[in-house]
């Protein structure tokens, strides 16, 4: 009888343990938000709304022939890239980091040998630092040395042309890149 209630114990002992493990397993496990992106006529096109936080560059003009290029959001290029194959576009965006994203694909090549891409920033996603992979930008090596002052977050107006929608995603070439706004870096102490 004395074995009996010892085993009862042990296993009553043994379901109390599992039972914390599993409550502190369930308590460290990652929570994930759902996102929902906004529809793009509601997408804030304004990004140099934040003056207080960020500095004008000067002397970045766009190109001569600017109003060659359609104006339209990245979001409805990547939402349609179809519609935008071998058209001139421009469009505003936040700088996220340079890349090799794409390159040296087959059906939209370009050479990593001459060109670098570069990721934007999500429009849609403001509480969170989310880069658009869906649009793949490229850019010619020689042109983007001129720009490796660019931080995550600066505002950029890209001026290029889609030469591709390879899996479905928008390929951009880059003709013009303008830098509108730096954000002013924070103070070390």
């Amino acid at each position: 009888m004395k074995n009996i209630k010892n085993n009862v114990i042990v296993t009553s002992i043994m379901g109390l343990i599992l039972a914390g493990s599993l409550i502190t397993f369930a308590a460290k496990a990652p929570v994930t938000e759902t996102v929902k992106p906004q529809a793009p006529a509601q997408v804030n096109l304004d990004l140099t709304a934040k003056a207080v936080e960020e500095k004008p560059v000067a002397n970045n003009t766009p190109p001569a022939n600017a109003n060659e290029y359609v104006s339209v959001s990245s979001l409805n290029i990547v939402n349609n890239p179809s519609a935008y194959l071998n058209k001139k576009v421009k469009f505003r965006a936040a700088f996220d980091k340079f890349s090799t994203l794409g390159l040296d694909y087959k059906p939209a090549f370009r050479d990593s040998q001459k060109y670098i891409s570069f990721l934007i920033k999500r429009d849609d996603v403001t509480d969170h630092t989310v880069p658009l992979s869906e649009m793949k930008i490229f850019i010619k090596r020689s042109e983007a040395e001129k720009f490796i002052e660019l931080d995550s977050g600066d505002i950029i107006e890209v001026y290029g042309k889609v030469f591709s929608d390879a899996l479905t995603d928008a390929w951009v070439e880059t003709d013009k890149l303008v830098v509108l706004t730096k954000k002013k870096k924070e103070e070390t102490k």
